[in-house]
């Protein structure tokens, strides 16, 4: 799918001079109308559910087993992929899917196509020792170099310059967004995390909501977000409204609606911890049955067992231990509804993550902000 051809521009289509190259955060006129603690979250759910289980322990094992879905992402890609980490770090791609078919018609709007984008995509890179994390966020508008991919049925589908990044998960799924990932990072990517839409919709409302405070008023009737200013607890729906607006905050771009991303998943991580889940089964019960029917793993961790080994190994990890950026980007000079990675800014970037080191400062204080940056505070 070409970037001509994909649906629904997610930057204002503003004019934009046709000069120097701009980066994708200055101001510009309006348009015309998780989740690291939550994947920890998920396999401590299914844990404790098992151990409070008593002689149900076992069916209760093989039921959330049976909920998982996972992907061979190394035989799909086999061996032409970037070298992984000797130093203990590791590079997790957390995708959310915006597919129209199923339960997600209701929550994702648009038609029951069959298809699907990656409406999300973050690069968790978790440094050695496992006690910080850098968050990278993907534009799902970025101008890329998409590779060579297979799809489901077996499709061949050439490599493709100027392609939209989140296309690459509509041609060639999950295998294919890894491999687009990987070519555009030059890091390897450790493991594979998914969730869609009406999953996640069901995991806040089973968490019985998120607190955050906004500073402004947000209304955006694309997404149905309808807030004044203040402190909210927000319900699955409300919540998925938040993560997925753009017209009703900043200069309306999908670089403002990353930024209230990065914003929800910190306050998520600090409310998870403090939720006193092991006293209540039933609860904990409905929490460990939505969260595993509700990812797409890799293989490796595509069973409870490694669910819970993967989160007691990041268990550490909290919502100041994260540190979290937008691919440098600026506006595409041919098209000012995309953007294209800032490269050198952008080969800093993986640089520092390849060799495990903090993500420059000059980097996280220029992160593109679609002037979002300040709309939502941690109560």
């Amino acid at each position: 799918m070409s970037a001509q051809s994909t649906p629904g521009p997610d930057i204002p289509g503003a004019a934009v001079p046709r000069g120097p190259r701009r980066r994708g955060k200055g101001r510009r006129r309006k348009p015309r109308a998780g989740r690291r603690r939550g994947i920890r979250l998920v396999a401590w759910t299914a844990a404790g559910v098992v151990l409070l289980g008593g002689a149900g322990a076992g069916y209760l094992y093989v039921k959330f087993n049976g909920n998982l879905t996972s992907v061979d992402i190394d035989r799909m890609l086999g061996g032409d992929r970037p070298a992984g980490a000797d130093d203990g770090s590791e590079n997790i791609l957390v995708i959310g899917s915006d597919s129209r078919s199923g339960d997600n018609r209701s929550v994702g709007g648009g038609t029951d196509d069959g298809t699907a984008r990656s409406d999300t995509a973050m690069i968790v890179h978790v440094h050695e020792g496992h006690r910080e994390a850098s968050v990278v966020s993907i534009p799902r508008d970025t101008l890329v170099h998409r590779p060579d991919c297979v799809d489901s049925q077996g499709v061949d589908h050439p490599a493709e310059d100027g392609s939209m990044f989140n296309s690459a998960y509509s041609v060639g799924g999950a295998a294919c967004a890894v491999k687009t990932v990987e070519t555009l990072s030059g890091l390897r990517m450790d493991h594979y995390l998914e969730v869609d839409f009406s999953g996640f919709q069901r995991l806040i409302d089973d968490l019985g909501g998120v607190e955050i405070t906004t500073t402004q008023d947000i209304h955006d009737p694309d997404s149905h977000l309808d807030l004044e200013a203040g402190t909210h607890r927000l319900d699955g729906e409300e919540a998925l409204a938040l993560v997925r607006t753009r017209h009703g905050v900043g200069d309306g771009s999908d670089l403002g609606r990353i930024q209230l991303q990065q914003a929800f998943v910190k306050a998520l991580t600090e409310q998870v911890g403090s939720l006193g889940l092991l006293g209540d089964p039933t609860r904990l019960y409905n929490l460990a049955d939505t969260a595993t029917k509700s990812l797409t793993t890799d293989s490796d961790l595509g069973s409870v067992n490694a669910l819970m080994s993967f989160a007691a190994d990041l268990g550490g990890i909290g919502a100041s231990d994260l540190t979290m950026i937008t691919l440098p980007v600026h506006y595409a000079p041919d098209d000012p509804n995309r953007v294209a990675p800032e490269e050198d800014e952008a080969q800093r970037l993986w640089t520092a993550l390849k060799a495990d080191e903090p993500i420059p400062t000059t980097l996280r204080e220029g992160s593109a902000t679609g002037e979002a940056g300040d709309v939502i505070t941690v109560p």
